[in-house]
């Protein structure tokens, strides 16, 4: 009977394969896939220069393209980080404090002259 912790063989090369598996920058997957777009040279022999399977070229393919379409729509929404709404918020309190302390001061200011004439 084998003890329960030890690991197999199979379950260690995966543990391998997971710890260093390649992180492909968004820059480095559009050079790819528009490498590709070129037609210079055929999908297989591209995916085997930059060691990456054909499922996942086509994966990046198919984002790249979904984003193009969206982006041709007219879709230009940006999804802003929480950070960034959080600040944009604190800045819109902040301009509206300000605005409403200007016109208390204009109301003050009014009045005064109203009571000069």
């Amino acid at each position: 009977m084998e003890p329960k912790n030890k690991q197999t063989t199979e379950n260690f090369i995966k543990d391998i394969r997971r710890k260093t598996r390649r992180v492909f920058s968004s820059e480095q997957k559009i050079m790819i896939v528009m490498e590709a777009q070129r037609g210079e040279e055929s999908v297989a022999s591209i995916c085997r220069k930059h060691a990456i399977s054909q499922v996942l070229f086509y994966k990046w393919n198919k984002e790249f393209m979904e984003a193009g379409k969206k982006r041709l729509a007219g879709d230009t929404t940006r999804e802003a980080t929480s950070d960034e709404v959080s600040d944009l918020r604190k800045e819109n309190l902040r301009l509206k404090e300000m605005v409403a302390d200007l016109m208390l001061r204009y109301t003050i200011v009014k009045k005064s002259l109203d009571m000069l004439d």
